[in-house]
């Protein structure tokens, strides 16, 4: 084979690999990167009762936590960890809308924001359930049930707050009934547009949804 030929097959190769890599290419293109959010996004906390919801509850009604697996004081409790998208080294300012069926549960050494929202702190009673959010960095955490004083009552939450989260951060949602019992729903409230609307959870929940996401500049 002379030279002339020898060089007419190769650049033909080349030309035919460079064909099929733009081709794949095209096929293949890159994955979306996933929306600011979406891994906490229709986050919810559940503590839902053992057994059916009696017809008439009495008021003020306690039910046995179908969390707890073993010791009641010690596995009453549940945890889950997401990762917030973004990138690393950026801020972002997070809107939440916070809303369940919960019962109260008094907070100390943190900060007051609303009726029901604290940041930081630490829980000041050992009985009540717990929700908490935690976040990584940077670091800080939120209690969603705060009241000035425990009792046997329920209650429906409904509001939105803003916190900052980093991209790639832990964003750690955790429950804890600290006891093995709760207040029931007896008075079957609803959150409307939250299921098991329009029927009442039989127990306790808090739903979280993203509202928006921006960054911190």
């Amino acid at each position: 084979m002379n030279r002339i030929v020898k060089r007419a097959l190769v650049l033909a190769v080349t030309v035919a690999v460079g064909f099929v890599a733009v081709r794949t290419g095209y096929a293949e293109p890159a994955k979306p990167a996933s929306k600011l959010g979406a891994s906490i996004d229709g986050y919810r906390f559940e503590f839902p009762c053992k057994g059916v919801m009696p017809e008439n509850p009495k008021d003020g009604a306690t039910c046995a936590s179908a969390v707890v697996t073993g010791d009641p004081k010690k596995t009453d409790n549940f945890k889950a960890e997401k990762i917030f998208e973004g990138e690393k080294g950026k801020r972002y300012k997070v809107t939440l809308r916070v809303r369940g069926i919960v019962e109260p549960m008094m907070y100390k050494d943190g900060k007051m924001d609303g009726d029901h929202f604290y940041i930081g702190g630490e829980p000041n009673n050992a009985t009540y359930n717990i929700y908490k959010i935690g976040i990584s960095s940077p670091p800080s955490h939120y209690f969603l049930n705060r009241q000035d004083k425990v009792g046997h009552k329920i209650f429906a939450i409904d509001y939105t707050k803003s916190i900052e989260i980093e991209g790639g951060a832990t964003v750690t949602f955790t429950g804890d009934g600290q006891n093995g019992q709760m207040i029931a729903n007896y008075p079957k409230l609803v959150v409307p547009d939250v299921e098991p609307a329009p029927k009442p959870f039989n127990g306790q929940f808090v739903q979280v949804n993203v509202v928006s996401v921006e960054e911190v500049k």
